[in-house]
């Protein structure tokens, strides 16, 4: 029986398949021994073959333990944990997964993963949000799979893994602590380089002993090592990488400037000749650090908000199984589930009451501070706090379905979709350090032919100094700041661009139902059309509409506590409903189904009145009463157009409702545009027309009803409850419902535009300022470091005013 050549294990009948080697046909016993064997051929790497000691593994040994470590995240019951699924018409497999990951230093590191994985076969999308680190994958598992992604990442020198609020928070601990470390070493080799480069420098003036000045020097090298390969080697390990890639990230002009400056300093002191810079080295590896740390902190309070939300949740929950009540962790629960929430804990997960009555916070969610009042079959949403009573509630929704987790993933897609500014930024930035690498040879070639002694220096300055890094973080940390700002007050924003645009908005359009008004029919008015009183009129409506389930049932048996026993009643689709009192037939409807037995008397009078819809009881030979129903405008709909008008913003009501409804509602607020009786695509026509006249056009509605109208406008808002947002697909969400937050949202973004345009200014200004003085010889390295770090201190700390 023949042997692989590659393998040499034997070749199974039937399996006729050869690789061509050192010009022979060489047997191959499976496809993943003949898949190698061409690699091998193909790159001209057949020696491989003649030098070998021993037979090459089976291609599945071949493996790295490391890979197969991941492959464990392929398994479809541990993505239910972390993983949301699509289904597409044409029958892609679409997942998306967060993920943290580790290493991400700079802009530039962000640039390269996000380049790299999206040029990958079966990746969707890859977004990084450089703020928190955190990573928003998409991808077609029939294409590819998550291991082999992760793979990818960690084959550009990254690690990345699904994300885990409690990891995240202990890899921010352990980032924190070892960047302390760091810190503390080049601080106490600065200190004690500066010491013996004091006495160069003064023994430059006087007769130091030769011997003398070479013990200093050799006393600054053993000082600098650990620095230069401890502290500093966060900036080789990043420089190193982007090199490999073939790309300039942030990283390559300091590590070139502290290698240089190092070696140059070696040199000197073992050939007792030139300049040692070991202080320089030490010293703008201390405020670079520096620099990167307090950017750091920054940049993890910028993004607190999200984590706070991942951190709602409680890790255990008491299921009642059988009448006993058990102690299961979360990751335990399924659906059906039936949880007991005491007093003062957090809810674990959604589902709705099945027992008790309480009052819950969800201010964390939708940043109304009053609690609300749940009771049997109301909604429970995970991660709020149950405050008066013990409630027993199923569940409903688990993992990555939650509300909770939809409002963490909206607002993570928001944070890492990148506005057009940003990515003028990141375009810039990706061939600023080329340009700087080319004007830093250019200076030292013209100081080394005019004053050669100081060239090294002033290169090294100019290295140092340059800082595309505030550039790159002006717009992340303004949006991720305002985002959060926002997401702790109600409004979420789930698209990156949305603030972007909602800062240049000209025109407003509000839906009316859901909207300006609650959504739900109020009685506003009662009419008495007979002898009967209102209190007994009132009494019998609700008697018949009792066993119903209309929305005029709803407004008719609100607040009526004592309802007379109605018999034998009998609906009648659009008419409205009969009924027996006192062997007397009652009828509550529209004016033509009452006149069926009240009579034609006053028909006419009662279709009187503008606004409002019209609801007529009467019985045998006899009006009783009209009541007159309208949708209960929101008590803040008023003060929210107005200071929407206040700030030169125009506003228009667009609604199905007829027109006479819509007039009166407009009326009421203030609004002097206003179109009822269209549908959706009517809707949108307007919206164009105004878009047609280069306005920029925000439309505000329920999320469900006008998502055509909201697709076409340049940023959409939709009112939402926890319930509707795994489906909402509009830019923004007002999750407390309150349209005052409207004009503060435009508020926000517009200050948030303010602040990218102060950050972009202040970047071009500090390197405008600062090359020069540098490239003149004016700045020392270690005043370089100084600067670069704080242009990126200025641009993150200017952001969190934000907050």
């Amino acid at each position: 029986m023949k042997e692989c050549f590659h393998c040499g294990l034997p070749v199974p009948n039937g399996f006729d398949h050869s690789v061509t080697i050192n010009n022979k046909p060489r047997a191959m016993c499976c496809i993943g021994c003949e898949s190698v064997a061409k690699a091998i051929v193909e790159n001209k790497l057949e020696n491989f073959y003649n030098f070998r000691t021993d037979k090459s593994g089976k291609a599945e040994d071949l493996v790295p333990e490391e890979l197969r470590q991941l492959n464990v995240y392929d398994d479809d019951e541990l993505q239910k944990s972390f993983v949301r699924r699509e289904s597409s018409e044409s029958g892609e497999a679409i997942r998306e997964a967060s993920l943290i990951l580790e290493g991400i230093v700079c802009a530039a590191c962000v640039w390269l993963n996000e380049h790299h994985i999206k040029q990958l076969k079966g990746v969707v999308d890859f977004r990084i949000n450089y703020s928190t680190h955190r990573a928003s994958l998409k991808w077609n598992n029939n294409e590819i799979q998550l291991s082999e992604v992760l793979q990818e990442i960690t084959n550009i020198g990254y690690h990345a893994h699904p994300f885990d609020p409690g990891r995240m928070e202990t890899l921010q601990k352990e980032e924190k602590s070892k960047s302390l470390r760091r810190i503390a070493v080049a601080g106490i080799g600065m200190m004690q380089a500066m010491m013996a480069a004091i006495a160069l420098y003064i023994g430059a003036d006087s007769d130091m002993d030769a011997n003398m000045v070479q013990l200093l020097r050799w006393m600054g090298l053993i000082i600098t090592t650990p620095v230069v390969f401890y502290s500093a080697r966060i900036f080789f390990i990043s420089a190193w990488r982007d090199i490999k890639r073939r790309q300039l990230g942030m990283d390559v002009p300091v590590a070139i400037a502290i290698a240089a400056a190092y070696l140059a300093s070696i040199w000197a002191t073992v050939t007792q000749s030139g300049d040692v810079y070991f202080d320089s080295v030490a010293m703008f590896t201390f405020f670079l650090l520096v620099g990167r740390f307090l950017e750091m902190g920054a940049r993890h309070k910028s993004g607190q908000v999200a984590d706070e939300l991942i951190r709602l949740t409680p890790v255990t929950a008491t299921r009642i199984e059988e009448n006993e009540h058990k102690l299961v962790s979360i990751n335990e629960l399924e659906l059906g589930d039936k949880l007991l929430v005491k007093p003062g804990e957090v809810i674990p997960a959604d589902g709705f009451v099945i027992e008790g009555q309480s009052s819950v916070n969800e201010s964390l969610l939708t940043g109304e501070s009053l609690p609300v009042s749940k009771k049997i079959k109301d909604a429970l949403t995970g991660g709020t706090h149950n405050i008066e009573s013990p409630l027993i509630l199923q569940v409903d929704k688990l993992g990555d379905s939650t509300v909770l987790s939809s409002i963490v993933r909206l607002l993570e897609r928001a944070q890492s979709e990148k506005p057009s500014l940003a990515r003028f930024a990141d375009r810039f930035a990706a061939w600023f350090v080329g340009i700087m690498l080319i004007i830093s040879l250019s200076v030292f070639a013209f100081w080394w032919f005019n004053e050669p002694e100081k060239a090294f220096w002033v290169t090294l300055s100019v290295l140092v100094v340059t800082c595309p890094c505030a550039l790159s973080l002006a717009t992340p940390a303004a949006l991720t700041t305002a985002t959060g700002a926002l997401t702790e007050k109600g409004v979420l924003t789930t698209r990156g661009h949305a603030l972007e645009t909602l800062a240049k908005v000209t025109h407003v359009f509000f839906d009316k139902t859901g909207t300006l008004t609650h959504g739900n029919l109020v009685v506003s008015d009662i009419q008495r059309l007979g002898n009967t009183p209102i209190e007994q009129c009132k009494q019998l409506a609700a008697g018949l509409e009792t066993a119903s389930e209309h929305p005029v049932a709803k407004a008719l048996l609100k607040d009526i506590e004592n309802t007379i026993n109605v018999k034998q009643a009998k609906a009648e689709s659009g008419k409205g409903i009969e009924g027996v009192f006192n062997n007397e037939r009652y009828r509550i409807g529209t004016a033509n189904y009452v006149s069926e037995i009240a009579g034609e008397k006053s028909v006419k009078e009662t279709n009187e009145g503008q606004g409002g819809s019209y609801v007529y009881l009467g019985k045998q030979s006899q009006w009783l009463a009209k009541f007159k129903l309208e949708d209960e405008v929101r008590e803040e709909a008023g003060q929210a157009i107005s200071e929407l008008k206040k700030m030169g913003i125009k506003v228009t009501l667009l609604s199905g409702d007829k027109q006479n409804v819509v007039d009166n509602i407009a009326e009421t607020l203030g609004i002097q545009q206003a179109i009822g009786e269209l549908l959706p695509e009517q809707k949108l026509q307007y919206l164009q027309k105004s878009q047609q006249q280069n306005e920029i056009v925000a439309m505000i509605g329920d999320g469900v009803n006008d998502a055509p109208v909201l697709a076409g406008a340049q940023v959409s808002i939709a009112m939402g409850e926890g319930s509707q947002l795994a489906q909402v697909s509009a830019d923004m969400v007002l999750l407390s419902e309150k349209l005052t937050l409207l004009p503060e949202a435009i508020k926000t973004a517009r200050e948030m535009q303010r602040i990218i345009k102060q950050n972009f200014a202040w970047a071009i200004f500090y390197n405008l300022l600062a090359i020069p003085l540098a490239a003149t010889g004016m700045l020392a390295p270690w005043m370089a470091a100084i600067g670069m770090s704080f242009s990126s201190l200025v641009v993150v700390l200017n952001a969190l005013r934000l907050k």
